[in-house]
């Protein structure tokens, strides 16, 4: 080992001495390294030898970075407050214009204790501020945990501005961290009333912090009464109407899109697209007003033909969710589809017309040859794209489903996927194609599609995909010979071609035959489903209340429930128990996929305005 003799330590100056009295390594203060190892110390909790070698650092400053924060936490966490004090000092008078150092100093009065010498020295940084120095206090503000001084130093920063919307992307964002909703919202409004180029950011603003009804509730009123007293000004309109639609409130949404539409001068489009939104949220009632709409504002405008036609489908849809099904309201449908191919003439924009009367005829009213004729009309169709061709290969395969002919089926479903690769039709014929495989037990096979379908780029069709896979999986893990799934897949392809009747019975047998087995629930929830289409809801309500009144069927518990306060709305008009019922799902699922459309409803059922 090698020694160092006294009169060397000596020659070599007081500051080895000490390096080797706390048991350091000796360094130049400059050195980088020196720097690693003071770090290294102040981590380890080492506070006396991190604050020699920052004070060396310290001293020699010129050649070192600014190292000031880290000693001062030193210094701090050894309690020598008075030296700290001394060094942040000595920093303000050397570098005036460094205003974090400012905050440092208030900062340690804090920790010493002394809170009214914080607030005194936080409020001299806040009045000495200059606009240059806003950004770099508030954020040290932030960094310190002091929003309420950071957000002095932006209004100081404003007021120095002369503007009442400078720092308002970082005010926004102070009032979101700390859920101060009502600052957000005034923030958000006062940026976007003479800045459109804004809305993107408000709204993602808004979006992020304001989650609970009360705070929308506010926001909608807020709006709505700027839309009054300011018509001009559009980008009030747009933001209500992009609440509206968070809250799937299409019948407000729509009056907004008409304002819009009116003074935008588009013909229609602004409507067209919250139709087309609204009838895919199952919202028939606002999806039919908007194209009725169109079609009757802009008679001679582009998207007329589009609107007539989807007038018509969004008017199926509501019959056909409507339980149980007319027959008279289907035929009423035919004539009307009937009415757009005579007035718009059969063309491969009106192709869609003519899949939907075969389907109506191949599976409402039972007539398949019929339905054949019309698919083949349209796959024949000149001019007609391979989307319009082979969507009506997928119809048409249905029906061969329908007559039991799973073979030129699952022909037509292949041919499909093969001329649409990794597109949305061809998505969709091989998920057709698993659910046959399905259907057939063929269990392997159908999951073998469906793990490809799980990573589809439509979420519905990996929604779907996933859904049956779990069927399958749970359902074959203990059994692997999946003899209760192949009854119950028997009984899923009798729904699908519409043997209700049968099918009900398949699901008494099963229940019958396995009880207490893991698809229990699945099979109960699916004979309340039929038992509601076919018109029988006190059946329906007393099967749900099987699921919803057994803590063991957790997985379809919320599903049951909306069901159960779905028929109490839609079927027994009975608003008061089907306000009670979306509520307690609200209540007690928070989590679920209904929650959106419950609360939708509830609000409804309540009263609240909706414009």
């Amino acid at each position: 080992m090698r020694h160092f003799s006294l009169r060397r330590l000596v020659k070599v100056g007081p500051a080895l001495v000490l390096c080797v009295g706390l048991g350091l390594q000796p360094l130049q203060a400059q050195d980088d390294g020196g720097i690693a190892l003071a770090r290294e110390y102040a981590r380890k909790g080492e506070n006396e030898k991190a604050a020699f070698l920052f004070g060396r650092l310290r001293s020699e400053e010129q050649a070192a970075p600014n190292v000031l924060p880290e000693y001062l936490t030193v210094l701090e966490n050894l309690k020598r407050y008075k030296d700290a004090e001394k060094l942040v000092k000595k920093a303000i008078r050397q570098r005036p214009e460094e205003s974090s150092y400012g905050v440092a100093l208030g900062g340690l009065y804090t920790a010493a204790g002394d809170q009214p010498a914080a607030t005194k020295q936080y409020e001299r940084v806040i009045n000495q501020l200059t606009a240059a120095q806003v950004v770099p206090v508030a954020t040290e503000f932030n960094r310190r945990k002091l929003p309420e001084w950071a957000e002095k130093a932006y209004l100081k920063g404003r007021m120095l501005a002369k503007t009442d919307t400078e720092y308002a992307p970082q005010l926004i964002q102070l009032y979101t961290q700390a859920g101060q909703t009502d600052k957000v919202m005034t923030e958000t409004l006062r940026l976007v009333q003479d800045d459109e180029q804004q809305l993107p950011f408000v709204r993602n603003m808004l979006q992020n912090s304001l989650r609970e009804d009360k705070d929308l509730d506010a926001l909608e009123k807020v709006l709505f009464a700027n839309v009054q007293k300011f018509p001009e000004r559009a980008v009030y309109s747009e933001l209500l109407l992009w609440l509206q639609m968070q809250r799937r409130d299409f019948t407000g949404a729509l009056v907004q899109a008409k304002a819009l539409d009116r003074r935008s001068r588009t013909e229609g489009a602004r409507v067209m697209e919250l139709a087309a939104i609204a009838q895919r949220n199952k919202d028939f009632e606002s999806a039919i007003a908007g194209y009725e709409y169109i079609t009757r504002e802009y008679r001679g405008g582009m998207y007329y033909r589009l609107a007539r036609q989807r007038l018509v489908q969004a008017r199926e849809e509501q019959v056909r969710s409507s339980y149980p099904v007319d027959p008279a309201k289907i035929r009423g449908l035919i004539g009307e589809y009937q009415n757009v191919l005579t007035e718009l003439g059969k063309t491969p924009e009106t192709a869609p017309v003519l899949r939907n009367m075969a389907a109506l005829y191949a599976f409402q009213l039972d007539e398949k040859d019929k339905a054949m004729a019309m698919l083949q009309e349209v796959i024949d169709l000149p001019r007609a794209s391979l989307d319009v061709v082979d969507e009506a290969k997928i119809n048409l395969a249905d029906i061969y489903v329908l007559r039991s002919e799973p073979w030129e089926a699952t022909l037509l479903y292949s041919q499909v996927e093969k001329s649409h690769k990794d597109s949305p039709v061809g998505y969709e014929a091989k998920l057709r194609n698993a659910r046959l495989n399905y259907y057939a037990g063929d269990f392997k096979l159908a999951k073998s599609h469906l793990d490809i379908l799980k990573e589809a780029t439509s979420r519905e069709i990996a929604n779907d995909a996933m859904q049956l896979s779990l069927l399958i999986t749970d359902n074959t893990a203990m059994d692997t010979s999946g003899v209760a799934l192949r009854d119950y897949s028997a009984v899923e392809l009798l729904v699908f071609q519409n043997k209700l009747d049968a099918a009900l019975k398949g699901l008494d047998n099963l229940l019958q035959k396995y009880p207490g087995h893991a698809l229990t629930d699945d099979a109960w929830y699916l004979k309340a489903q039929l038992q509601r289409r076919m018109g029988d809801y006190p059946a329906a309500l007393t099967t749900l209340e099987k699921i919803t009144a057994n803590p063991k069927y957790d997985v379809l518990s919320d599903d049951a429930l909306f069901l159960t306060a779905s028929i109490a709305e839609e079927n027994l008009q009975d608003r008061e128990k089907a306000k009670t019922l979306y509520n307690q799902l609200l209540v007690k699922y928070p989590g679920s996929i209904y929650t959106a459309e419950a609360r939708k409803r509830f609000r409804k059922l309540r009263g609240d305005a909706v414009n």
